[in-house]
């Protein structure tokens, strides 16, 4: 029984340290919307798009409403967007966004992700041709064609669009994000699954049983940095 406990223990602990990470991301990512767009969600669609995603990843209100008063306060840190490109074990292609108040920081911890696990950070451009940097939204609904049609009179640049099992699957350039988004929400769209902006492979590659356990350490290690803020690669799992 003992073990048994300190197994259920480790596990519940990894749970919370789990959503103590979720909420530190979505506190920082709402924390720079609220500053740099305002407060109102109503007039601040990415305020508004990241408090959906928070609320529909079981972020407490408390932590919402703090990140928005935190940016009220007008002081506080200063976060920027830095993003870092290069390949992983097994030559796989990875991009990885973080939200840092200290960018020398942030590149010495995610280099040292690199080296440690035998992979080589690229500089700006090297691998992220190779992705498509796209808004993404997914929601229940089987008027497809009525769906196209108002996104087309809305000027979006539709790249893709999918219907299945009940669910339609925008695909759009991420610059069209806001413009897909209002679109669909007059067109009726009331609850998203997905509205992303996220790099999409333009192709994916297999990590052989020898790379894969190096694989699994990088991503563990570059998800337990706090600024690291999402993560994309092209390996199909």
């Amino acid at each position: 029984m003992g073990r048994a406990y300190q197994n259920r223990k480790d596990s519940m602990a990894k749970t919370s340290d789990a959503k103590a990470k979720v909420y530190s991301k979505y506190g920082r990512e709402i924390y720079v919307c609220a500053k740099a767009g305002g407060l109102d969600p109503t007039g601040n669609l990415a305020l508004r798009g990241m408090i959906e995603r928070a609320k529909k990843d079981q972020v407490p209100t408390h932590v919402i409403e703090k990140a928005i008063d935190k940016a009220k306060g007008g002081g506080g840190e200063d976060f920027a967007l830095s993003r870092y490109e290069g390949y992983g074990p097994g030559n796989c292609m990875v991009i990885i966004d973080c939200l840092t108040d200290n960018a020398n920081r942030t590149f010495g911890d995610v280099r040292l992700c690199f080296t440690k696990t035998k992979s080589k950070i690229g500089t700006q451009g090297s691998v992220s041709h190779m992705f498509d940097h796209s808004a993404i939204f997914v929601f229940s609904g089987d008027d497809e064609e009525g769906v196209l049609e108002a996104l087309m009179d809305a000027d979006v640049d539709v790249t893709d669009i999918e219907n299945e099992d009940g669910k339609i699957s925008v695909f759009a350039p991420n610059t069209d994000y806001f413009k897909a988004q209002q679109a669909l929400i007059e067109f009726g769209v009331s609850d998203f699954d997905v509205a992303e902006i996220q790099f999409l492979p333009q192709t994916t590659t297999t990590i052989d049983d020898e790379d894969m356990p190096m694989f699994e350490k990088f991503m563990d290690m570059l998800n337990d940095l706090d600024d690291v803020q999402n993560v994309f690669h092209n390996v199909a799992l």
